[in-house]
């Protein structure tokens, strides 16, 4: 049997987090047992789809490079279809038209939950052997319900939760066509895994009380059943459901925030699934080892500290040009110019070991293409009397010297040596000068990043609010 997958996201919204997992999990599948990828957008609800949540979708899967075999499909495309197939299951008796009104139906539950029954549709309007159906009310347009199974039950064993079972007698005959002749979500998904061939449904585990209604209209059908896999729900950091606050935002913003796709994908790949204790791995290994039966059944939680760990890690792997063009990027959003020098590549390769994000490397790097003014405070706190000498006689050796890092790193400890300084005492003032910032790589090589010109003159310019 060929695996044929699907990832089917309704477009009322981003693709977050949680999506996005299913949508790896789904392809990752497919990959490892060279099977078929399909992207299915399930539009029906006219109302809350919107044209910019479908781009927002395929954006998200563009980016965290998830490419599919088939699609995107759409279900509104699809309507003559389901219609189709509506008509085929009135005329097999499998559906038939509900006349029971909105206001008659909410009577109804009322009246089941006063008696503490579970509410639901009492089938006034099946057909049955023997039955006489009340008379058909004029000027009322039915809704359709298939007749569901009222014996026995429908039992699947879930590929992540393991056997699930339910009674029919929990499931009343559920509404597949509206009465404007729409068809409903739990129909138009059974067409479209009978009609795709979908092998396996890989899903949020919000949806295992769809599946044993789903099931029953496969069989219905005479389709074949697919396996089924639900995947728990991610919690955030503080163990509550995920939220805005911690994670459920768009997939996108994870881009805007500095965060690399593989960093992502390694990251999602870890939620709720595991291959030993293997935390850092690439697609290709990931696609190797995948399977379900290594996803844990009970929620898992969102790490936002780990994923800034894994980012750093996939930072520091990647290639400076890369990473140069990408920090450009973010640069130039802020309205700052890059020129030739300092060479942005070796900026950005001094900077990223200590880098979470492409963010904070864009923060690194803008010091050396604007015009920077230090922290008063910080520098005054710095500008000790014994430095700004040795800071002056830095300058003059700067001017004179071959600038590389061994002359630069030679003339510091030469100035250094003549004033009877320990290094801090020249090298805190000359990294505030430079970058605003206490914090940085080596001198010595932080220095080699700027020309020559703009670290006399930044010298040159705060020794001079020191001295006014």
């Amino acid at each position: 049997m060929t695996v044929r997958t699907r990832f089917a996201p309704s477009p009322t919204g981003y693709l977050h987090i949680g999506g996005a997992r299913t949508a790896l999990f789904s392809w990752a599948y497919a990959r490892k047992h060279g099977g078929t990828f399909i992207l299915r957008i399930e539009d029906t609800d006219v109302e809350r789809s919107t044209p910019e949540a479908v781009q927002a979708i395929l954006d998200g899967m563009n980016w965290l490079k998830l490419n599919y075999d088939e699609g995107p499909y759409y279900q509104m495309q699809r309507m003559p279809r389901y219609k189709e197939v509506i008509q085929q299951m009135l005329a097999s008796g499998q559906a038939y038209n509900c006349y029971t009104s909105p206001a008659e139906l909410d009577a109804m539950r009322e009246a089941q939950r006063a008696r503490g029954e579970k509410p639901r549709y009492n089938g006034t309007w099946r057909p049955e052997s023997g039955k006489t159906l009340p008379p058909v009310p004029a000027g009322v347009k039915p809704v359709v319900r298939f007749k569901n199974p009222t014996e026995g039950v429908v039992a699947w064993k879930d590929m992540v939760k393991g056997d699930i079972e339910f009674s029919n007698t929990e499931l009343d005959d559920l509404i597949i066509a509206r009465a404007d002749g729409t068809p409903t979500y739990n129909f138009c998904v059974v067409v479209d895994d009978w009609d795709m061939g979908i092998t396996q449904v890989i899903r949020g585990d919000d949806h295992v009380n769809n599946t044993p209604r789903q099931i029953n209209i496969l069989k219905a059908l005479g389709a074949t059943i697919p396996s089924y896999a639900h995947l728990s729900m991610i919690l955030g950091d503080d163990g509550t459901k995920l939220s805005k606050r911690h994670g459920a935002v768009s997939v996108m913003q994870y881009d805007d925030d500095g965060y690399l796709p593989e960093a992502v994908i390694n990251y999602l790949a870890r939620l709720g699934w595991s291959h030993g204790d293997e935390e850092v791995f690439s697609v290709a290994q990931f696609c190797e080892w995948f399977d379900l039966d290594h996803i844990t059944p009970s929620a898992a939680q969102f790490n936002t500290e780990k994923l800034k760990w894994l980012n750093n890690h996939y930072l520091k792997q990647t290639d400076n040009t890369r990473l140069a063009e990408m920090v450009r990027t973010r640069l130039e959003k802020r309205g700052i110019t890059v020129g030739a020098t300092p060479d942005l590549s070796a900026v950005v390769g001094l900077y990223k070991e200590r880098a979470a994000t492409l963010n904070e490397l864009a923060d690194a790097a803008e010091m050396f293409f604007i015009d920077l003014h230090p922290d008063a405070a910080l520098l005054d706190a710095q500008l000790s009397a014994e430095a700004i000498p040795a800071l002056r006689d830095l300058a003059q050796q700067f001017a004179a010297i071959a600038w590389e890092t061994p002359a630069i790193s030679a003339a510091i400890k030469e100035v250094i040596g003549k004033h009877g300084l320990k290094m801090p005492k020249l090298a805190m003032p000359l990294r505030v000068m430079l970058t605003g910032q206490t914090q940085t790589p080596s001198v010595d090589a932080l220095v080699t990043l700027f020309p020559r010109a703009m670290v006399l003159e930044r010298i040159e310019k705060n020794l001079a609010k020191k001295t006014v």
